[in-house]
């Protein structure tokens, strides 16, 4: 009897644990961000040499799509095709979280891209009032991208 008590006990730890499971993957997840580009050889190699994503396998084939990771599961598509750079405004951004950003500023300077403080202060870093890090900057169509070095 206490045998079988104790396999019960087991299998339905089981049971809760397998809906569980089920339960988070019925969650809303990002699957992936589109950005349409004017050239995607320059945004791909952006994106790559220095924001510092790596690329993988797209579906396509095409010569028009770069698909890159930018976390589990989760892509940044670059799309060829816009016909000209638009305006964009700082508060609609990508972020990505850097281990330093003192660090990554030595990429910015060495592939001359210019950065700025939430306030448009050139070369200045924004300290915000939970001690994190922030710089903004451009990508090559002019899409706005935060680097910080937030733990969480």
């Amino acid at each position: 009897m206490k045998r079988l008590s104790c396999s019960l006990f087991i299998f339905i730890l089981a049971l809760f644990a397998f809906q569980e499971t089920i339960a988070q993957t019925k969650k809303t997840v990002i699957n992936h961000i589109a950005q349409y580009v004017t050239d995607l050889g320059a945004s791909t190699d952006f994106y790559m040499n220095v924001i510092g994503l790596d690329s993988i396998p797209e579906p396509f084939h095409d010569g028009k799509h770069t698909w890159l990771r930018i976390g589990y599961k989760t892509h940044l598509h670059l799309i060829a095709g816009a016909k000209e750079k638009e305006l964009h405004d700082k508060n609609s951004h990508l972020c990505f979280s850097v281990s330093s950003v003192d660090d990554f500023i030595k990429v910015l300077h060495k592939n001359k891209v210019v950065f700025e403080n939430w306030a448009g202060e050139k070369n200045t870093v924004t300290d915000r009032v939970d001690g994190v890090k922030q710089i903004y900057f451009k990508d090559p169509d002019g899409y706005w991208i935060e680097i910080n070095d937030a733990k969480d």
